[in-house]
């Protein structure tokens, strides 16, 4: 502490002399801490506009899709963000070894109490490298649609058709059966079940849900749409109308207006759809009585 009456002189002596902590015997001051904090941010400032500068200038031209866009802007931010922790290390003179010696400790923390921590840390690197989930997929996960809207390195979420969001552990991705129905080809076959009455005429059926299937607009026309007659049904005879749609999240509402569509057209046709009947069969036994009964 300097024998000084003058503040300046108090000030920055506190601000450069006075150690806070040492990491492999080299005293960190608050100075030191100023000058590693600002790197960073001027890192987080240069990535905001590096990014910016690729979103409008470049990818723009080469026409990306989202999800590869996102990964590669994901990326440039990390790379400037490591590149600015290391510039500010080094300015204030901690050594390489330094910095693995508190990697080895972080490490053991996580060996102790952060595996799950850790897991979706690896497994959100591993999204945005192979890409087997990316943004503006559609996905099903334990029975629930939506689509992925943010990959951050621990969490995605997932935006539903209701608008809720769902933020999932990204090791949940690729430890489990996730169905995405935008990977690779993102048309998808939706299936309609329809059941008619016994005596119904069944080409006459297979025509007009062909038909129903065809008029829509939100259908495919190749490949052609197409049925199934699966069953004898305890009260019905079960058909299956299949037909393809070039995305996924248009699913539910194509279902519900083909549904429109073949009701309207069975009951233009007569095509019963029928209501599950049983036949209750009543025997009638004849009770005597005892003189002493009665």
């Amino acid at each position: 502490m300097p024998e000084t009456d003058n503040i300046w002189e108090v000030i920055s002596y506190f601000y450069t002399d006075v150690v806070l902590f040492n990491i492999q015997n080299v005293g960190v001051t608050l100075s030191h801490l100023v000058v590693a904090v600002f790197s960073i941010l001027i890192a987080m400032i240069l990535s905001a506009v590096v990014r910016s500068v690729l979103r409008k200038r470049v990818f723009r031209r080469l026409k990306l899709d989202k999800g590869m866009e996102y990964a590669l802007l994901k990326f440039t931010h990390y790379v400037i963000l490591i590149i600015g922790i290391y510039v500010g290390l080094q300015s204030i003179n901690i050594p390489l070894g330094a910095l693995v010696g508190l990697f080895a400790v972080i490490g053991v923390g996580i060996g102790f109490g952060l595996q799950n921590l850790a897991a979706n840390f690896t497994s959100g690197l591993i999204l945005l490298i192979e890409r087997p989930v990316k943004i503006g997929d559609r996905l099903e996960l334990e029975g629930v649609w939506g689509d992925v809207v943010k990959i951050n390195l621990r969490t995605t979420v997932i935006n539903t058709p209701d608008d809720v969001s769902i933020i999932v552990p990204n090791s949940k991705l690729l430890d489990e059966n996730v169905t995405n129905f935008s990977y690779g080809n993102p048309r998808i076959r939706i299936r309609v079940p329809v059941g008619v009455a016994y005596g119904s005429d069944v080409e006459k059926v297979t025509r007009l849900l062909i038909e129903a299937a065809e008029n829509n607009a939100k259908t495919m026309s190749t490949p052609k749409p197409s049925v199934l007659f699966r069953e004898f049904g305890d009260s019905s005879l079960n058909f299956e109308l299949l037909c393809w749609i070039p995305r996924a999240d248009r699913k539910f509402v194509t279902i519900s207006e083909i549904n429109y569509a073949i009701d309207k057209a069975f009951r233009e046709n007569g095509v019963e759809i029928p209501f599950p009947q049983r036949d209750l069969h009543l025997r009638s036994s004849q009770v005597r009585f005892s003189p002493d009964q009665a």
